[in-house]
């Protein structure tokens, strides 16, 4: 008989029963044979507490975890988030119930990074327009004169955050021959001195980026953060990258700066609505070019997240903590603590 219960949220699989991430490997879960997996599908898009009772672990794809969510049981240890986004989590009900949130930020650094640096070189070099030229045959051919892009040595790549992934964008981008220079309150200078970035206040770097890249979480504090005038503090030759959350972009002001010339463009993975509707306004835009909240998708991202999330899966069916915990206050809770000691002595037994 099974000794643990691990629950995914039903967007890992299909209506047929097939996986909807084949690179997610389950292999290390499926394979033994103390552990039941557990669809649980959510109910007007939140996980269900219901589905959950009886659970050590959940793993968890799109929908919400919020305090309707939490088991009675008191036995969900662990709240595995695939990616590192967690607006989706009410995280002090995590923290309330003894119940830690690890997200996957190993998963997600390398491909958002390329996906940040994907859009500066697609803005850069106005990729989609000559591409759209190109289709046009001969008459856009005649035009491309007309579109001409912008090279990067000694321009300044900005990097609102310098966390995981916006360390990465540097490390990434230091070929280029690019000024580096970001702002985050919350780092260590000499992390941002070993990768040859100058830290700056937030007004220098709206003024002084040729290219933005937004990498915050989303929270009250960073709402509308890049706000009206914020924009209006950037080059008119500039161009702004988002591929954190879309609330921390207010759509509206970046929608005025760009149709009033204000910003050269932007690259979009990310809105304030989603799935953004057809009719939004900043897709009618040459000078914006947009991904579905999925850029970084590829297979090497998804088989990251899902080998670091079955990793905190299996830390915590041994009884030990998981890596890349949000609420680290957790860890030292009675609650949280009984759960690990629990899970030890079935592990040991």
């Amino acid at each position: 008989m099974a000794r643990y219960r691990v629950a995914l949220s039903g967007d890992f699989r299909k209506p047929d029963g097939t996986p909807t991430y084949p690179m997610f490997d389950l292999g290390p879960l499926a394979s033994r044979g103390d552990i039941e997996l557990v669809w649980v599908d959510p109910v007007d898009g939140a996980m269900p507490a219901a589905g959950l009772e009886g659970c050590d672990a959940l793993i968890l794809l799109l929908p919400r975890f919020d305090r309707t969510s939490v088991p009675k049981d008191g036995r969900l240890a662990l709240v595995a988030r695939f990616g590192v986004g967690y607006d989706s989590v009410d995280v002090e009900a995590c923290t309330a119930a003894g119940i830690a949130l690890a997200i996957t930020p190993e998963g997600v650094r390398r491909p958002v990074a390329v996906a940040i640096l994907t859009f500066v070189l697609a803005l850069s070099q106005k990729l989609l327009i000559k591409d759209r030229l190109c289709r046009q045959g001969p008459a856009g051919w005649e035009r491309r004169s007309e579109y001409m892009g912008v090279g990067l040595v000694g321009r300044t790549l900005g990097q609102l955050g310098i966390g995981n992934i916006g360390a990465e964008v540097f490390r990434l981008a230091a070929p280029f021959g690019m000024r580096h220079i970001a702002h985050d309150p919350y780092v260590d200078p000499a992390i941002a001195s070993e990768l040859g970035v100058e830290l700056v206040s937030m007004e220098t770097l709206f003024r002084e980026s040729d290219f933005l890249s937004i990498s915050v979480p989303l929270s009250p504090a960073t709402r509308h953060l890049v706000n009206a005038d914020r924009l209006a503090l950037m080059k008119p030759t500039a161009f702004l990258v988002n591929t954190s959350r879309g609330p921390v972009v207010d759509q509206r002001a970046l929608y005025r700066a760009l149709v009033e010339g204000r910003l050269a463009g932007a690259g979009l993975d990310v809105f304030e609505t989603e799935p953004c509707p057809a009719d939004e306004p900043l897709l009618a835009l040459d000078s914006v070019i947009c991904a579905p909240h999925a850029l970084c998708w590829t297979d090497q991202c998804f088989a990251g997240n899902g080998a670091a999330d079955v990793r905190h899966v299996l830390n915590v069916l041994a009884g030990r903590p998981p890596g890349s915990v949000v609420n680290e206050t957790v860890l030292e809770s009675s609650r949280f603590q009984a759960k690990l000691r629990a899970l030890g002595a079935r592990a040991a037994g």
